[in-house]
């Protein structure tokens, strides 16, 4: 990943995961917690693609982890936002930029309940029970209506944000400096009238134009020049 994509990465990943642990988690709504940090990697994933997708969920999900209160198995919900994170850059569109909001939206449910599926999946194998005592069904419908709620607000933006990064002129600063000469050359070319590239002559071309314009002025006020 280059480097404007990871720090805008690490810093929404970053605020997403404060307000959830802080704000989200302690709001005490029935069912499922809203998932502010799936819905950062979605709005990710859809703009980078299947490879960025995972590489920040991982790192989200890893990071969720580590950070308390945290009671679960380091590792399980980078491996559920991994795995999240590169289905839905697939569904990245050519330009990065999605025309309709049903495809995101229907993403995002699908992410919900994927990942609320996934999670119990993984607990479940490593002998972690406390979706059959919760209620599977429950926190499904739950998670899917507290995300589908909370995504307009969150992934149009996250979206935007990192298209803007995309289009930032430092992201471009390799094939700014190997362009830097022609827009140069260019500048030269309109304020002076010589073209480094050889379109309109070289500076011994300009140099024999002048010869001759001296010798014709020679010869309109009759003195010789050798």
């Amino acid at each position: 990943m280059r480097l404007n994509r990871i720090l805008l990465s690490t810093a929404l990943v970053v605020v997403a995961l404060v307000i959830q642990v802080s704000v989200l988690s302690r709001l005490h709504l029935p069912g499922a917690v809203p998932d502010l940090l799936l819905l950062t990697v979605l709005g990710l994933a859809m703009v980078y693609g299947h490879v960025g997708g995972a590489l920040v969920g991982f790192g989200a999900g890893l990071l969720a982890d580590l950070a308390p209160p945290a009671d679960h198995a380091a590792g399980r919900y980078a491996l559920v936002l991994c795995v999240i994170g590169y289905l839905a850059g697939l569904i990245k569109p050519g330009t990065g930029q999605v025309k309709s909001a049903t495809g995101p939206m229907a993403v995002v449910v699908a992410a919900a309940v994927g990942s609320t599926l996934l999670y119990a999946g993984v607990g479940a194998l490593v002998g972690d029970t406390a979706a059959r005592h919760v209620g599977l069904g429950g926190l499904l419908l739950t998670a899917a209506v507290y995300d589908l709620l909370l995504a307009p607000f969150v992934v149009p933006g996250i979206m935007w944000l990192a298209r803007r990064a995309e289009n930032d002129p430092l992201a471009d600063s390799g094939s700014a400096a190997a362009g830097k000469s022609d827009i140069s050359s260019g500048w030269l070319s309109a304020g002076t009238g010589l073209s480094i590239g050889g379109r309109r002559g070289t500076l011994g071309g300009l140099k024999a134009k002048a010869r001759t314009r001296t010798a014709r002025v020679g010869r309109i006020k009759g003195v010789k020049r050798l």
